[in-house]
C-alpha cells in the first residue's frame, strides 16, 4: 500500500502544483507591475473572459497530456524490454525521477521548466506503475488490493496536503520541496521494508535469473542421478526462459477484453475531469471557483479510494458494465454543461464521487481478474502489459477536452 501510495503522488500533485505555477508565470508576462500570488484562483484568467462558463485561459487538459503522454510511451513500449532491467534499478530510477520533478516543477523560472518537470513525474509514475503491477505475480494476490488502495489513497491525500499546504499561507515552491519526502518513502519502503521472495530477481537481470535457476536445476539433477530417474520429465515440454517476442504479442491479442473496457472507463473519467470539471460552476454559493473545482477533485479521489479498496468485499468480473456507465455518466454531465439545467452544486458533488468509484472499480478488478486468469509464465507480462489501457484512455481524453473546453469558452 505505502508503495502504491508514493508511486502516484508525484503524479496527482503534479496536475495541480504545475498548473499554479504556469499560471504565477502567465500573470507575471501579463502585468509586471502586480505582485501575484502563487496560488492563483480559477477568476485570475478570466478578467477578460465574457464566456458565460468563467473559463480558465490554461485548460487543464493540457497539462493533462503533458503529465500522461510520457506515460503512455513507457507503457506501449517497456514491456517489451524491461524484463532486461532488475527491479531494483527500476525503483531507484523511479524515486530519483519523482524527485527530480518535484525540484524542476518548485524552482522553474518558464514554462518549459515546468513541463519538464511534469514530464519527470509521468516517466516515475508510468514506470512505476508498470513496475509494481509486475512485481505482485511474486506475492500472494492480496498485494493487488493493498496497491489498489495506496494508489487510491494517493489521489486522496496529496489533494489534502496540497491544498492544506497552501491554505495554511505556504506558496506552492516550499510545498513541493516538503513533499520530496515521499520518493525518500518510497526508497526506503522498497529497499529496508519490503520482503522479497528469494524468486524476485533484485539486481540481477531476468535473463540471468533464468540461467541461475535452471543451473540449480542441473545441478539437483546430477545430485540425485545415483538412485532413480528424476520425474521430472513431465515438465519437458514447459519452455523456459523469457517470453520471446511473438509470445508476447500473443499475450497483448488475449488481454483486449481486459484493457478495452478499462481504457473506455478511464477516457470517459477523465474527459469529465479535465474537459468537463471545470466549467461546472455554480454562481453565488458559499464556494468559489477555484473551491468548487479542488471539492470535485477531492471527491471524484474519495471514490476511487473507496472503490480501490473494496476488492475483500466485492468483485466485479463484468468490468464492461462499469465502461457503460462511466459512458451514461459523462453524457450526463457534459448535457449538464451545455444546458445549465443542474439546480445546486451538491448534485454534481454526488456524480463526481459516483465518477470516482466506477473508475477506481475497473482499475482494481480489472487487474484481479488478469492476475486470476492469466498463465503463471505470462502473467508478469500480463500485469504491465495491460497497464497502457488506464493512459490510453486517459490520453485520449485529454485530446477531446481541449477542443471541448475550447468550444464551450467560446459561446
Amino acid at each position: 500500500m505505502l508503495l502504491g501510495l508514493c508511486n502516484n503522488f508525484a503524479y496527482v500533485v503534479m496536475l495541480s502544483a504545475a498548473h499554479d505555477i504556469l499560471e504565477k508565470q502567465e500573470t507575471r508576462n501579463e502585468t509586471a507591475s502586480t505582485s501575484a500570488s502563487l496560488h492563483v484562483d480559477f477568476q485570475v484568467g478570466n478578467s477578460s473572459n465574457s464566456s458565460i462558463y468563467d473559463c480558465n485561459p490554461v485548460s487543464t487538459a493540457a497539462v493533462l497530456l503533458a503529465d500522461i503522454l510520457p506515460t503512455l510511451f513507457i507503457k506501449v513500449f517497456a514491456p517489451f524490454v524491461i524484463h532486461k532491467m532488475p527491479y531494483g534499478v527500476r525503483v531507484l530510477f523511479c524515486a530519483i525521477m519523482a524527485a527530480t520533478s518535484f525540484l524542476l516543477v518548485s524552482f522553474s523560472s518558464a514554462v518549459w521548466m515546468s513541463i519538464l518537470g511534469v514530464i519527470f513525474a509521468s516517466i516515475s509514475s508510468g514506470l512505476g506503475e508498470l513496475s509494481f503491477l509486475s512485481l505482485t505475480v511474486f506475492f500472494s494476490r492480496s498485494v493487488l488490493e493493498g496497491w489498489g488502495s495506496g494508489t487510491g489513497a494517493a489521489g486522496l491525500i496529496g489533494a489534502f496536503l496540497y491544498s492544506g499546504l497552501i491554505q495554511a499561507g505556504l506558496s506552492p515552491r516550499i510545498t513541493l520541496l516538503i513533499m520530496l519526502v515521499v520518493p525518500i518513502i518510497m526508497f526506503i519502503s522498497y529497499f529496508f521494508l519490503l520482503v522479497c521472495p528469494p524468486s524476485l530477481p533484485q539486481w540481477r537481470t531476468k535473463e540471468t535469473e533464468y540461467a541461475a535457476l535452471v543451473s540449480e536445476d542441473r545441478q539437483q539433477l546430477l545430485d540425485s542421478s545415483d538412485d532413480e530417474e528424476p520425474e521430472s520429465s513431465t515438465t519437458e515440454d514447459q519452455p523456459t526462459g523469457p517470453l520471446s517476442f511473438r509470445e508476447r504479442l500473443s499475450v497483448i491479442r488475449g488481454l483486449w477484453r481486459f484493457v478495452l473496457p478499462l481504457g473506455v472507463v478511464y477516457l470517459t473519467e477523465y474527459f469529465i475531469n479535465q474537459g468537463l470539471m471545470e466549467l461546472l460552476f455554480f454562481h453565488n454559493i458559499f464556494l468559489t471557483h477555484a473551491a468548487q473545482y479542488r471539492w470535485y477533485q477531492t471527491l471524484y479521489q474519495l471514490g476511487v479510494l473507496l472503490s480501490r479498496s473494496s476488492l475483500r468485499w466485492l468483485k466485479i468480473r463484468k468490468v464492461w458494465i462499469l465502461s457503460v456507465l462511466q459512458m451514461l455518466n459523462a453524457v450526463f454531465l457534459l448535457l449538464a454543461v451545455r444546458y445549465l439545467f443542474l439546480p445546486t452544486v451538491w448534485l454534481v458533488f454526488t456524480f463526481i464521487l459516483y465518477e470516482g468509484l466506477l473508475g477506481g472499480a475497473a482499475y482494481v478488478n480489472t487487474f484481479h481478474f488478469i492476475s486470476k486468469e492469466t498463465e503463471d509464465r505470462h502473467r508478469e507480462f500480463s500485469m504491465a502489459a495491460a497497464s497502457v489501457g488506464d493512459s490510453l484512455g486517459i490520453t485520449v481524453a485529454g485530446l477531446i477536452s481541449l477542443p471541448v473546453h475550447t468550444y464551450f469558452c467560446s459561446l
